[in-house]
């Protein structure tokens, strides 16, 4: 056995471990050990009887569950195992409440216990009402527009689209349950200055000439619809560039460093998902070959970053908001979107997104490598002519390191080597069949 989010070992009882028992049933459940030490060795208890009678009770009457007590023995050792089942609704240890996450316990407070609590009543954060908001207070505009966006995506019907402003929220259910106050996923879509309520509802966009150096910014307000199209638009407009070529019969084309369709789904991906109760905006941060989308927020419990990579059911952080963007045609309802942010980088030719999920932090990086750009690090001729070589052809192998670089077999087996990890990744079985990708990294919650 060994320590994990579902196991714990205590050499001996002491009332204090009461707080496993309510992280485990505030979590996904989980044992304790009693009379196992650190290392995963029985050391036995010798009032393991008495326990048996006494911490089904203790338990039941402090915390109010009921766990499974059962005695086991080891080489002539008793030791105490209580199974404790996730609970729906949240159990405290005289008013404080824990959580397992991982192999740690946390103690909730503030954000973190707030969102607990609404979980476990069936809401989510984006669903909380907001007091002495009127339907004067939204903005007309903003219905207008939406009620355009959603009649062109289809997705709401004849009749919402054409009543009124009052009858289109009840449509997206943006109404609490009385019907007489707003959610706030209706302040943060349709208010003119959602950021009176909600601290942080906005976008910062920053152009960085390296880490260090800053060169011009710009801070998007306003509703998250209106966030959404001047994000985008300054995006496309001020932060990439075009190259522009002609064809054959003189028809003018752009195509952008990025691919403005990953852009797209990463930019309503991090409105749609983020963690409004943080208090801090959106960031995204261009470079001359990278773009960076960052928000706070999280994927669902006990997903990984791999899971983003195949087709997922969708199932947004903040499901009111998610709903109305839908409607409005921005995004999917079936978790396609960081599925396409991958084909649009396929399609586009440049590296592989990275998907970067470290509690509380997700990010997403697109990235464009440049001669110019790889210079800057400081990398040989013969690396650069590899990686460009295949962003431009998805792969390479070894016989096409030597002809595009001119060297031997054993000259671009060490090439390949000292780029594997750190930029590419070996696809294939070893030997002539092996080809090598762009890495794209993905880094898992802690």
């Amino acid at each position: 056995m060994a320590e994990s989010q579902h196991t714990e070992w205590k050499e001996s009882w002491h009332e204090k471990y009461l707080k496993w028992v309510s992280g485990f049933a505030n979590a996904q459940g989980g044992t304790l050990f009693i009379g196992i030490d650190d290392n995963g060795v029985v050391k036995g208890i010798s009032n393991a009887q008495k326990l048996l009678e006494d911490l089904p009770n203790q338990i039941r009457d402090v915390l109010g569950v009921m766990p499974a007590v059962n005695l086991h023995t080891k080489d002539g050792l008793d030791y105490l195992e209580i199974v404790v089942e996730p609970y729906p609704f949240p159990i405290s240890l005289r008013g404080t409440y824990y959580y397992r996450s991982g192999s740690t316990l946390q103690e909730l407070k503030g954000v973190a216990l707030t969102k607990f609590l609404l979980e476990r009543q069936g809401k989510k954060w984006d669903a909380v009402p907001v007091p002495h908001i009127t339907i004067e207070d939204l903005k007309t505009s903003t219905f207008d527009f939406f009620k355009a966006k959603a009649a062109k995506s289809e997705r709401l019907s004849q009749e919402d689209v054409e009543g009124t402003p009052q009858e289109l929220l009840e449509s997206l259910n943006l109404f609490v349950d009385d019907g007489q106050l707003f959610k706030r996923a209706a302040v943060l879509l349709f208010h003119p200055n959602p950021e009176k309520y909600i601290t942080g509802a906005s976008i910062k966009i920053g152009f960085f000439e390296s880490d260090d150096n800053l060169k011009y910014q710009d801070e998007v307000k306003g509703n998250l619809l209106e966030q959404a199209e001047e994000t985008l638009d300054l995006l496309k407009t001020k932060y990439d560039t075009a190259n522009i070529t002609y064809n054959e019969n003189g028809s003018r084309q752009e195509k952008f460093r990025f691919p403005q369709d990953a852009i797209r789904e990463a930019v309503l991906n991090a409105i749609a998902h983020k963690d409004y109760s943080s208090g801090i905006p959106i960031q995204i941060s261009v470079y001359s070959d990278k773009i960076i989308i960052w928000n706070e927020g999280q994927l669902p419990e006990n997903w990984t970053i791999d899971r983003l990579t195949q087709k997922h059911p969708s199932k947004p952080f903040n499901p009111d908001v998610a709903n109305t963007l839908f409607r409005a045609g921005y995004i999917e309802s079936w978790g396609r979107g960081t599925i396409k942010i991958i084909n649009a980088c396929k399609a586009h030719k440049i590296a592989p997104p990275i998907f970067t999920n470290v509690a509380p932090d997700f990010e997403v990086t697109l990235i464009n490598y440049t001669k110019e750009a790889l210079e800057a690090k400081g990398l040989k001729v013969a690396f650069i002519t590899i990686i460009l070589y295949v962003q431009e052809h998805q792969s390479i192998s070894n016989s096409i390191v030597q002809d595009i670089c001119k060297v031997s077999k054993r000259t671009a087996t060490r090439y390949l080597t000292d780029l594997e990890g750190t930029y590419l990744v070996k696809n294939g079985t070893i030997g002539s069949g092996t080809t090598y990708m762009l890495k794209g990294d993905t880094i898992e919650p802690e």
